[in-house]
């Protein structure tokens, strides 16, 4: 993912420390029934790469079984490929038949309809990318929405009408991109005031280069953040860290779902970090997340995770910078 990406002399003037949460999460959490044991998801954004097989995947693993030993690690998956190309119903419930039946996918909306028809007489492609999805089933989690980057304050009501034709069955997620959402406070408020009314959720996108991004303004009692790693830098444990400790927080008030996608610029490393991620919330939130157990050789690629703790350092004070790049 190449959203946010800086260089390495960037990274070490970023202040990764996450903002307060907004006053609108704390009210919206805390007026709902608390919930005893809240859902938690962890998931990266591909089940495999040639390069996880003898380091994630046991050698001779064959692509075709990518997804199912996926489903063994990880209990959901941010699918990215459906932005580029709409699935068929055989498509997905093929996919489906290799996860277990509490595995969740989290499909992105297609370009077609985010970036070439910008939200607008896209009834017909709509209609056929829901159709596609519907294979999932009961496995069919978040779907997520990302507005194109250039959709700023002045496509509100663009927005707003697309969202409020949708069927109201989906769990929707929307992420904004443009600048200007973060920037005016009253075009902020006015949309995530949107988000909420049509019970769609909003995405934090956790970036080096974007730290706007990290709006912390929840619109439903569910967070799905997309956490972008930086190779595993020292600075990606001590992220996950204060994730954990703010997730915590979130469930105490009440929270009911979490997804959390890890993402890496190079996505080889992608794994290591969301195992870390479950690690952390068992061991500070209570969860019971079954831990990933990769093959043996995964220590030459990633190192033992339990000396990843030592390799943190406490994240230098910082100043953003941005990238034109999204994903």
């Amino acid at each position: 993912m190449e959203f946010g990406r800086v260089t390495t002399e960037e990274l070490d003037q970023v202040n990764f420390s996450l903002p307060p949460d907004r006053e609108e999460t704390t009210r919206l959490l805390l007026s709902k029934p608390r919930q005893n044991k809240p859902q938690i998801f962890v998931g990266c954004a591909k089940w495999g790469r040639k390069d996880w097989i003898g380091k994630v995947y046991p050698k001779g693993t064959k692509e075709a079984d990518f997804l199912k030993l996926y489903a063994q690690h990880f209990n959901c998956i941010e699918l990215n490929a459906t932005f580029y190309r709409i699935p068929t119903i055989a498509q997905t419930a093929g996919w489906k038949n290799k996860v277990g039946d509490n595995f969740q996918f989290a499909p992105k909306f297609t370009d077609q309809i985010t970036h070439m028809k910008r939200l607008k007489d896209a009834q017909e492609i709509t209609d056929r990318f829901l159709e596609g999805i519907s294979g999932f089933g009961n496995n069919l989690g978040p779907v997520f929405l990302m507005p194109h980057p250039g959709m700023g304050p002045k496509t509100a009501e663009t927005m707003e009408a697309y969202i409020e034709a949708l069927p109201k069955d989906i769990k929707l997620f929307v992420e904004l991109r443009h600048a200007e959402w973060f920037e005016n406070q009253e075009a902020f408020k006015k949309i995530f005031d949107i988000f909420e009314k049509h019970k769609a959720g909003s995405i934090i996108t956790d970036a080096s280069g974007r730290r706007d991004c990290v709006h912390m303004r929840l619109t439903t009692p569910e967070a799905f953040i997309r956490f972008v790693g930086n190779g595993l830098h020292p600075s990606d444990y001590t992220r996950v860290d204060e994730w954990v400790q703010r997730i915590k927080k979130w469930i105490e008030q009440g929270i009911e779902k979490v997804y959390f996608f890890m993402h890496q610029h190079e996505e080889i490393h992608s794994p290591e970090l969301a195992r870390y991620v479950i690690q952390q919330l068992n061991k500070h939130c209570g969860t019971e997340i079954p831990e990933p157990k990769f093959v043996e050789e995964q220590s030459e690629l990633f190192g033992e995770v339990k000396k990843a703790p030592a390799k943190k350092k406490a994240a230098a004070k910082k100043t953003s910078t941005r990238s034109k790049k999204s994903e």
